[in-house]
């Protein structure tokens, strides 16, 4: 019988042995499909429904509304479009493999939980989680690399997401500045990727047991410095996008020999098999049997495992330092005297009531101004690379200019200043940042509109309505009923 040659020797051989010539087949099968594409909607913007809609209306893009998870869409027809909606472009949904939802759903945090998403970029988890907690609450996200940072700051921002933090850290010494602190953590960690083949056929041509095992040192350090971070009684989902057991099982096994955490029972309703509890003639933990794993061929995604553990007792903390670097970026409450009459100024403008501003915490760094939720707080500030959104900046004469992503989250509550797009043609113009002819406005600024939306922020000048929509956002390409619009 021939078989699918994207898969190679070493891959097959692997499977094989591992899970049996017929898993090894279905497994070469599947790659040769083409995958199942899934969204993931932000439900604090739009409801699955009415996105459902919205989609197929406006861009000829079919979805079917899946069973589980509850706020995801399958892509029947249309995905070439499903990248350049102005939906995405603005946060209403994210693209992602259906078991790649899974683990925050897992995790389950609240509002009430501080949480870290200790391997974040480029966000797709870490978006999850912040719309989880409702954008309340304390969220840090934790990524090594700083050009997968700019990728996760902008899907937070793009999402409307302000309820965490931005860390760049090996995750391994993380613990130094953490010992025993977050309710909640998630550890996606970095792995050989043997679950997601299919999308990225280049695992095929690198991938051996000589890459896994050293993977595995890094998923090891990675877990145990997790678990140090966690307070007793606190919660652990640890996960990968690969099949192999010396990632998953055997990573665990380690942890559950040396450290003082269960295993948790999870409701899975979607196909998946238990974790193994022997592998190679060695006897493994049998609590290893409350593991999830994936098979991608079951589930029409990409291959997972997941598992859930809970601390149950103290863990000798890893030597304590904290971070001495100076931070300039001091934090405020609405009502802080360095605030408190700007942010009165801003909110007569918009026609803001004043007490929704008391909901956040501000944070300036020289002139921009920044804000979270106002459960945010950390003696290790100066560790952050970021925190919140941007709210905006004071200006050379002591004014608020408000930011686009400010203008998006508060839009609920702005009565005045606002300017609605009139046509695709002024569409076009204020998402390349351009210039709106709208002499017929007082000079200020506003907030702009689209059916209904908040797209960001202008200031109306002699010339006309000057688009303040951000830098980062523009090389998007959005189209609307086939018309290309930026």
């Amino acid at each position: 019988m021939s078989r699918n040659l994207k898969v190679s020797d070493r891959i097959y051989s692997y499977l094989t042995i591992t899970f049996g010539e017929e898993a090894a087949r279905k497994y070469s099968d599947f790659v040769d499909d083409e995958p199942a594409k899934y969204i993931r909607v932000n439900e604090r913007k739009i409801s699955r429904e009415s996105l459902a809609i919205r989609l197929e209306d406006t861009y000829g893009i079919r979805t079917d509304a899946i069973k589980y998870p509850s706020n995801a869409l399958k892509i029947l027809d249309g995905f070439e479009y499903a990248g350049s909606t102005l939906e995405i472009a603005f946060g209403f949904y994210y693209m992602q493999a259906l078991t790649s939802m899974l683990p925050p759903l897992v995790l389950n945090p609240s509002k009430a939980d501080l949480v870290l998403d200790l391997c974040s970029a480029p966000g797709s988890k870490s978006t999850q989680i912040a719309e989880m907690m409702d954008n309340k609450g304390m969220l840090v996200v934790n990524e090594l690399e700083m050009d997968r940072i700019k990728a996760l700051v902008f899907n937070l921002d793009k999402m409307n997401f302000l309820n965490y933090g931005v860390v760049n850290q090996r995750g391994e010494i993380l613990s130094k500045y953490y010992n025993s602190y977050f309710n909640k953590i998630l550890v996606d960690a970095p792995c050989s990727g043997l679950g997601i083949i299919q999308k990225k056929n280049e695992v095929g041509k690198w991938w051996s047991l000589e890459r896994v095992n050293n993977l595995c040192e890094i998923q090891n350090k990675l877990l145990v410095s997790a678990v140090k971070m966690l307070k007793v009684g606190g919660e652990l989902v640890y996960s990968t996008c690969s099949l192999t057991p010396e990632e998953n099982e055997l990573i665990i096994n380690r942890i559950l020999e040396k450290y003082p955490v269960d295993v948790e029972s999870v409701d899975m309703p979607i196909k998946h098999h238990k974790g193994l509890t022997e592998y190679q003639g060695v006897q493994l933990d049998y609590r290893l049997n409350k593991a999830i794993r994936i098979f991608p061929w079951e589930v029409d995604s990409d291959g997972f495992f997941l598992i859930k553990l809970k601390k149950n007792n103290e863990t000798n903390p890893t030597d304590q330092i904290q971070w001495k670097k100076h931070f300039v970026m001091a934090m405020h409450s609405h009502n802080d005297n360095v605030l408190r009459e700007k942010l009165r100024v801003l909110a007569d403008e918009f026609g803001i009531e004043r007490e929704v501003l008391s909901n956040y915490k501000f944070l300036l760094k020289r002139n921009d101004i920044y804000f979270t939720s106002n459960e945010w707080s950390d003696e290790n500030l100066g560790l952050f690379h970021r925190v919140g959104t941007k709210f905006g900046m004071i200006d050379k004469h002591g004014n608020i200019v408000l930011h686009s992503f400010a203008a998006q989250i508060l839009q609920v509550h702005i009565s005045k200043n606002i300017y609605d797009i009139q046509s695709l043609d002024e569409l076009r113009l204020y998402l390349m940042g351009a210039l709106i002819n709208s002499a017929h406005l007082p000079h200020g600024q506003y907030v702009v509109r689209f059916n209904g939306y908040v797209l960001g922020t202008g200031v109306v000048i002699k010339a006309g309505l000057k688009s303040r929509y951000p830098r980062s956002s523009r090389t998007q390409t959005i189209r609307i009923k086939g018309q290309k619009v930026q």
